[in-house]
């Protein structure tokens, strides 16, 4: 029974989880306009348990989404804005002097939230973004030697600016790979952009999010997403995709082990999102490109959008050549 999380008594954990799962991503829809696609991969690496990059160009709603999903989930929300003089301490914390106790007590820093944004994450030198390494792969942070559990769910959603852009400092592929997803907002659409021109100029979106879960719901929907069932054949498939990176011609680095588990589980979170208990073929192709294009490297070489492209084709190609198990 999950009742105190979901709210109910009946055992159907599976349905009040992908019920969940929708309000949040309907309550996020009412602040972003035109994004369902965006909307659901944001909601299904949330709870999976991943990390989400987006690059985009300013001013298309990165930093709306970021919010409409921490009020719509109950998370607390925090921002990190990174800047190329910012140091680890500003991001995971600092043991502080305090003399009326004669010793340091540990502040804590913008890192201990439900969803934080890391806004123009390349914005700051290696060193600085390492310091977010051990808090996406291990919920923690580590201060003077002693480690710190971050609050759950816990999620860190990054945006990027075009390494086309003035400042910017390509993120490495150790810190890549560990984003669940990479997608990029674009343009809304005509009408939908006339929608968002003619809102109230002093009014704040996210005002028109409310909150459909709590956080203890959202852990709920994660232990559903590990129940939703993965067939071999469709497994294979998913393999297959992975294996193929690595031995194509056009790619110069393939997916790590890494980046097939993220895939798997996104797939199970786009699964159960969709209402199901089972993990479709569908599945799997339509989260293939957001969860493996930033993972490899083209052998074309190359940087910014034009790399972005040939690993976006060659992941297509990959997946138009795969057959489809029966």
């Amino acid at each position: 029974m999950m009742e105190d999380a979901l709210g109910r008594t009946d055992g159907n954990a599976g349905d009040a989880a992908a019920a969940a799962a929708k309000r949040i991503a309907s309550a996020i829809e009412l602040a972003l306009l035109g994004q369902r696609r965006a909307i659901e991969l944001a909601v299904c690496t949330y709870i999976a348990g991943g990390h989400l990059l987006i690059e985009d160009v300013p001013g298309v709603g990165k930093t709306t989404l970021a919010r409409a999903l921490a009020r719509a989930s109950g998370g607390e929300f925090r921002r990190i804005q990174f800047t190329s003089d910012m140091l680890p301490a500003d991001i995971t914390g600092v043991a502080v002097w305090n003399p009326a106790v004669g010793e340091f007590q540990f502040k804590v820093g913008p890192v201990f939230g439900n969803v934080v944004l890391a806004d123009e994450i390349n914005r700051a030198p290696a060193k600085t973004q390492s310091a977010l390494l051990e808090a996406m792969s291990e919920r923690q942070v580590s201060v003077d030697g002693v480690p710190r559990a971050l609050p759950a769910p816990f999620m860190v959603i990054a945006t990027e600016n075009a390494d086309e852009h003035y400042g910017t400092y390509p993120l490495p592929e150790s810190q890549l790979d560990r984003f669940m997803m990479r997608i990029s907002l674009g343009y809304p659409e005509g009408g939908v952009e006339r929608s968002v021109v003619s809102r109230p100029t002093l009014e704040d979106p996210v005002d028109r999010v409310t909150q459909a879960a709590s956080p203890e719901a959202l852990l709920a929907v994660g232990a559903a997403v590990d129940r939703v069932r993965v067939d071999d054949a469709v497994l294979d498939y998913l393999m297959e995709i992975v294996a193929r990176t690595r031995s194509s011609k056009i790619l110069a680095l393939g997916v790590s082990p890494r980046g097939g588990m993220a895939l798997h589980r996104a797939a199970r979170a786009r699964a159960l999102l969709d209402g199901r208990s089972y993990c479709l073929v569908d599945d799997v192709k339509a989260l293939a490109e957001p969860a493996l294009c930033h993972r490899v490297i083209p052998a074309t070489g190359g940087i910014g959008r034009e790399a972005r492209a040939a690993a976006s084709l060659a992941i297509r190609e990959i997946i138009d050549t795969v057959g489809i198990p029966l």
